[in-house]
């Protein structure tokens, strides 16, 4: 047993000072949009077929820098992630009534644009270890009204993108990559996002790389590029001008990304690389830290594939503890660390799947004749995620934070005090 008394029971905490903020925007940014407001130019985006449908200097050229930096034949700016994954399926062609398959582990936004365009979300389990959608899920939830799968690269780690892409080529599907959480992961060599048919980035305030908010698709495909562009712009004013014959989803948005903002992104894109290293080189030494404490899993990474620590993912044998999830981050908030996470969000039991209400009041599109059959979002249809969520998933908000190796190693103190004193909490 520890004689160092928890914090909790009224001993010192281990943490005596809040870790730094994650800031990753400097003094180039400050200058970048200096120059852009003194210019007067803070978007040049008109809704007609004419040179400025596609932006300003500044959206261009972000876009270009982008395309190359990621590897890829289209980077397409714009106003949210949000924005681009309502622009993302719609590009695809999806129809009202059509099933897409999403894991029930992201951002609401990821199932919530899909709804957008009609479809339905159809929610497959994930990978325990990756936390990424689970391919034997997402095959066993393909039907005739399939059209596509939503990979979300959650927590900082690419999907198993060779599984998804065949069962998407067997199946006649397109593959849509969340990779919000992951810029900069890399997926056997290539960045994560790019081996979908559409991929793309978040750039919200709490991202790797930020514009404040943004976000950025990504395609080698020119039809899917052409298609979000007029997503993004007032479509239905631009396709007669334009010559567009193929009007599907031809319904458009102002989905577009500042001047100012995208200054700011040319100057935050050249730092990511190192953003990503330097987090990386964090959660080497939190692993090492932790690796040994019983019932305590540390991150798995997937061979030849890099994780970027969006989150650092662990999981709690409470078995061997003998302690249960709450107490834990009770006693480890109590010394100090803050950003713990017990859980994450299971999508599909949000009151708009339990209760199948999005559009007016009536169930629609659930209660609607597009909905070809009675899709399932009661609990028990993602036992893996669920029962993570609900006992034993621990996650560090890494994107909170700095991290220099002071406050990991600080970090880590604070997880052994914690572990020395099992007993205590056991028994407390």
């Amino acid at each position: 047993m520890s004689t160092d008394k928890l914090a909790l029971f009224g001993g010192p905490k281990a943490i005596t000072e809040s870790f730094q903020r994650y800031n990753s925007l400097g003094k180039e940014e400050v200058e970048a949009a200096r120059k852009v407001v003194e210019g007067g130019n803070l978007s040049q985006f008109l809704g007609c077929w004419e040179p400025d449908f596609f932006g300003g200097p500044k959206v261009k050229e972000f876009e270009r820098q982008c395309a190359e930096y990621f590897g890829v034949k289209h980077a397409i700016t714009v106003n949210s992630w949000t924005s681009g994954l309502i622009a993302a399926v719609g590009a695809i062609g999806i129809q009202p009534g059509d099933e897409v398959i999403v894991p029930p582990w992201t951002m609401c936004a990821s199932a919530t644009a899909i709804l957008h365009w009609n479809a339905i979300p159809v929610f497959a389990d994930i990978d325990p270890e990756t936390y990424c959608l689970d391919p034997a899920s997402v095959e066993a939830n393909i039907t005739p009204y399939t059209k596509a799968i939503m990979a979300v690269d959650i927590f900082g780690q690419s999907a198993n993108m060779d599984a998804l892409m065949a069962i998407a080529d067997k199946h006649g599907l397109k593959v849509i990559s969340d990779t919000a959480q992951a810029p900069g992961a890399l997926y056997k060599g290539k960045f994560a996002g790019t081996l979908a048919h559409i991929g793309g980035y978040s750039l919200n305030y709490h991202k790797h790389i930020h514009t404040g908010e943004g976000g950025v698709l990504v395609t080698n495909d020119d039809v899917l590029a052409e298609k979000m562009q007029l997503i993004r712009n007032h479509a239905e004013g631009v396709v007669g001008g334009k010559g567009v014959g193929d009007l599907t989803n031809m319904i458009g948005y102002n989905f577009r990304l500042g001047e100012i903002e995208c200054a700011i992104g040319i100057e935050q894109l050249k730092k990511l690389k190192g953003f990503v290293t330097s987090r990386q080189h964090a959660a080497k030494k939190i692993t090492e830290g932790l690796s040994n404490l019983p019932g305590l899993k540390t991150p798995v990474i997937q061979p030849d594939c890099t994780h970027v620590y969006y989150v650092y993912p662990m999981q709690l044998d409470l078995e061997v503890l003998g302690v249960s999830r709450a107490r834990l981050i009770e006693a480890l908030e109590a010394e100090g660390l803050l950003g713990l996470a017990g859980g994450y969000a299971n999508v599909h039991l949000l009151p708009m799947f339990q209760k199948k209400i999005a559009y007016g009041s009536n169930g629609f599109p659930w209660t609607s004749d597009i909905c070809r059959r009675d899709v399932s979002y009661a609990k028990g249809i993602c036992p893996v995620a669920e029962s993570l969520h609900d006992s034993n998933f621990l996650g560090f908000e890494m994107c909170l934070h700095q991290l220099n190796d002071a406050e990991v190693d600080a970090m880590v103190r604070t997880f052994k005090k914690v572990w020395a004193n099992l007993d205590v909490l056991k028994s407390a």
